[in-house]
């Protein structure tokens, strides 16, 4: 695919409209088709196709964790040796309170190269989550870095609603 693909106005509103959360209902994209004012077949041959290109990569759910009764949440930062980092975070990655989990390189003064973000009801069951995590894979040393303040949650968005 050309970088240099030109969008047609029904293609750059799909786009916009597939950036705005999802309706919580049986068919979201049957939903997305109506605003968008064409088929929910045309539309899902378009998310396809986009798919194909490369244009979209993936589809993901922002966890709003205060609205679903998550009131704590950490950032654990895991100490890991580089030839177990993948084997390490498939398990932590299994965990259903995990809602991200990167690796990243270890520096000199930052022995950590796995994070996960985790969510509980309190800080309390972030840490038996985390112990959990640890006795699970058999690492022993890690941290938890509480959430103080949300600063910002967002998507990236393409393709405003003043754009034709």
């Amino acid at each position: 695919m050309s970088d240099q693909r030109q969008f047609t106005p029904l293609e750059k509103k799909i786009i916009h409209e597939l950036q705005q959360d999802l309706p919580v209902v049986r068919r979201p994209f049957a939903a997305v088709a109506e605003r968008v004012g064409i088929s929910e077949a045309e539309l899902l041959d378009k998310v396809r196709e986009f798919i194909a290109d490369d244009i979209i990569r993936r589809f993901g759910a922002t966890l709003r964790h205060q609205r679903t009764g998550f009131d704590a949440n950490a950032m654990v930062v895991w100490e890991v040796e580089p030839e177990r980092a993948e084997e390490v975070g498939n398990i932590f990655a299994s965990f259903r309170e995990v809602s991200h989990c990167y690796q990243r390189p270890a520096m000199p003064d930052w022995p950590y190269r796995l994070f996960t973000m985790i969510h509980g009801s309190s800080s309390e069951v972030c840490r038996q989550i985390a112990q959990r995590m640890s006795d699970a894979a058999g690492v022993e040393k890690f941290d938890l870095l509480f959430t103080q303040e949300e600063l910002k949650k967002t998507t990236m968005a393409y393709f405003g609603d003043s754009e034709e």
